[in-house]
């Protein structure tokens, strides 16, 4: 299971205490009292596994080293050791405590969430013409705590969307490497699948149903993770009582979560031609067209229908190269 939603509390160390201590060398005398080391800080870091946050579903509260104490003679305490956590490109870090959010959106990307507090000051650092024998020292300051909201956003160059059953997974293994789970019922697919077309990063997106802005099916899950997809791949299935219905019923619900994602460059593509005639095919596709002109009607038993998918894939790799 893909966790892909997690909220977490996280708190840097704490700078470690100044010392209080005098010169014990005989004849000489002041402060000697070393400063406090400051507290590690809690650091994210961006990397390309998509089930890392799974490290965060059973521990919730992460806490980065304290500094250490000062010394005498001039020693100061060690400073507390930096927390990194790895956690998938795509995270969007909500902080709930400040409302400041940050995107980590490449690898190895470093975001320090929470600053460790500062060190206190020794006693040697009191001293003055009239005070030459300070006996006071500062405590270390607390380092911040934040409770966070992690939450991962898919980053693809292609989204597969289109209602269950329409072949999405099919297809993504066709293409790709992606060894995907197909079988022939509802939500088969429980979670995002990538595969990587040469260049191109293509995100299936499972569970799309009519209602699924509003939480039916699967769908509310994964609608956040079509908003990071450059073009979307809308599939429909040739076995369809109304693909025309089919298509709109998808719009609709990409509509009511984000006016945004129908402006996204979309390819439409009638799946499974092979389970109808060839005169049906030719209604399909005519009636596709009128959807959307960039179209196409494909099965994965015909190789020569697939050069249609290829064909706008090697267009995108492109002007992915081009940028």
């Amino acid at each position: 299971m893909l966790i892909d939603d997690v909220t977490i509390k996280v708190q840097a160390g704490r700078g470690g205490a100044g010392a209080v201590s005098f010169n014990k060398n005989r004849m000489m005398l002041g402060p000697t009292g070393g400063n406090g080391g400051h507290g590690g800080s809690v650091i994210f870091e961006g990397i390309p596994d998509l089930g890392a946050l799974e490290h965060f579903r059973y521990q919730k509260e992460l806490k980065a080293e304290n500094g250490g104490s000062g010394h005498g003679q001039f020693v100061d305490g060690p400073d507390g050791q930096d927390l990194i956590l790895k956690i998938p490109v795509g995270t969007v870090i909500h902080n709930l405590d400040s409302g400041f959010d940050y995107e980590i959106v490449k690898i190895g990307e470093l975001v320090t969430v929470a600053k460790g507090g500062y060190g206190g000051k020794g006693n040697y650092k009191f001293r003055s013409p009239i005070n030459t024998t300070p006996k006071q020292a500062q405590p270390g300051l607390p380092g911040d705590a934040f409770n966070l909201r992690l939450e991962l956003k898919l980053i693809a160059d292609i989204g597969l969307i289109g209602l269950p059953n329409v072949g999405k997974s099919t297809l993504l293994n066709t293409l790709t490497n992606a060894k995907a789970k197909v079988a022939n019922y509802q939500f088969t697919t429980l979670e995002p699948n990538l595969g990587v077309y040469f260049g191109l990063i293509l995100a299936d997106i499972p569970g799309l149903i009519e209602g699924a802005s509003t939480g039916k099916g699967l769908g509310i899950k994964f609608l956040r993770h079509v908003e990071r997809t450059k073009a979307l791949f809308h599939l429909v299935a040739a076995d369809s009582e109304d693909i025309a219905q089919d298509y709109k019923i998808i719009r609709q619900e990409l509509a009511s979560y984000n006016k945004a994602l129908l402006t996204k460059p979309e390819y439409l593509f009638i799946t499974k031609i092979d389970t109808v005639s060839a005169e049906k095919n030719k209604e399909l596709l005519k009636i596709a067209k009128k959807l959307n002109k960039n179209s196409g009607a494909i099965s994965i038993l015909d190789d020569q229908s697939l050069n249609t998918v290829k064909k706008f894939l090697n267009e995108l790799e492109k002007e992915k190269i081009q940028l």
